[in-house]
């Protein structure tokens, strides 16, 4: 595994992070068996969010012992104040702890919800008082669709928020508007070293309709190894970038295969991997969320 400085939280993350979303549906025992080969490949930082079903619960016998060990980062997806506060001091006791490391503001892209989250009572207000008790260190911003770059770069003009997190693959970075908003965002968040997470590295497309298979997550990823080595190589081949694993944890081994040894492919690689397994970009223009 390989580690980098999260941006300026002091804090030396592995740049695989582990996606608690996989355990929202996921067994205790499953959950503890994941959680372990997670951090024996290296991983040292977990990203949970309230909103995704028991993961939090799920997380709780690990914290129990190894709370001092990783760095731990929730999302809410509340937009008042009152509303915030309540779930995060509902994610504590969920996990069993009484801070986290960094409480990010889950999918911020709708312009209405944006104005609720930075007014007076919102809850940004709220998560910056809870920085100041000290029940959060960090605070950041997540997001999904075409427009959250753009939307990114507006937060980080309001606020000076420590992280942002975003999709980043080679079908959306295929889109000239939203590949120049990436790149825009990256500058941005390197002047200010704000640490840049990604998801969705791995993503085929949407589900074909009317797919009956196993779906371990909302969206369809690639199976096959070398393209998954390409697609992670895609991601932590730029030094800047923590790539967020899949919420399909069958697939954690094949991605940790990759940790340390990644290859750094071509554009003309890449688009072969687009041709030969079907994919297309996760969000079309102006779509906004997902879950």
């Amino acid at each position: 595994m390989k580690f980098s400085p999260f941006g300026r939280t002091g804090h030396e993350s592995s740049r695989i992070i582990f996606g608690a979303a996989a355990l929202a549906e996921m067994s205790q025992e499953t959950t503890d068996r994941t959680l372990e080969m997670a951090t024996v490949a290296g991983i040292n930082h977990i990203d949970t969010a309230a909103s995704y079903g028991e993961s939090e619960d799920r997380l709780k016998p690990f914290l129990a012992d190894h709370r001092s060990e990783v760095f731990l980062a929730t999302k809410t997806g509340e937009r008042s104040g009152d509303a915030a506060r309540a779930e995060l001091e509902k994610s504590f006791e969920r996990m069993g702890v009484d801070e986290v490391d960094l409480i990010q503001l889950h999918n911020l892209v709708d312009p209405d919800e944006w104005e609720q989250v930075f007014a007076a009572d919102g809850a940004l207000a709220a998560l910056v008082q809870a920085r100041d008790e000290g029940l959060v260190k960090h605070i950041g911003v997540t997001g999904h669709g075409v427009t959250v770059a753009a939307m990114h770069l507006r937060s980080l003009a309001e606020f000076d928020f420590d992280s942002v997190l975003f999709p980043y693959n080679h079908t959306m970075l295929a889109g000239a508007a939203y590949r120049a908003d990436v790149e825009q965002l990256l500058s941005v968040c390197a002047e200010r070293n704000v640490a840049v997470q990604t998801i969705k590295a791995i993503a085929i497309g949407r589900w074909p309709q009317g797919y009956e298979g196993r779906q371990f997550s909302w969206y369809e990823p690639l199976t096959d190894p070398d393209a998954i080595a390409r697609a992670v190589g895609r991601v932590l081949s730029n030094d800047q970038l923590f790539l967020n694993t899949t919420s399909d944890a069958t697939l954690l081994p094949e991605l940790l295969m990759n940790a340390d040894y990644y290859p750094t492919p071509t554009d003309e690689e890449l688009d072969a991997d687009v041709a030969a397994f079907g994919m297309t970009p996760l969000f079309d223009d102006g779509e906004l969320a997902t879950i």
